[in-house]
């Protein structure tokens, strides 16, 4: 067998049969929640991830894919200071986007 330095490891697999409905509920209690390109603008100015692994762009993609169980942990060490809010150039209201992710998860005990 030749090594050309590499493997082929095993096929990965994702699972799109996830539950839906706490995204809905998110995009109708903050719809600007649909506007975000993730350009990183909201991590870049924020003062938990200075200091910890806190990402908001990281939080909407989990979200958005349906991975409850790690958002509640990543979601844990933002102030809600509002930083973000400011300097977001789609306008979004990032802090109420986390009161309300922390406020479904709860709701749906995820």
């Amino acid at each position: 067998m030749i090594d050309f330095g590499f493997q082929i490891n095993q096929g990965r697999t994702i699972n799109l049969d996830i539950d839906r409905a706490p995204f809905k509920q998110l995009e109708k209690t903050v719809g600007s929640f649909k506007r975000c390109i993730r350009c990183g603008t909201c991590t870049a100015t924020c003062s938990a991830a200075q200091f910890t692994d806190f990402n908001i762009r990281k939080i909407h993609t989990k979200f958005s894919a349906g991975m409850y169980e790690e958002l509640a942990e990543n979601i844990k060490p933002c102030m809600l200071c509002g930083k973000c809010t400011l300097v977001c150039p789609r306008g979004i209201n990032l802090r109420s986007l986390i009161i309300n992710i922390r406020k479904i998860l709860k709701e749906n005990n995820l």
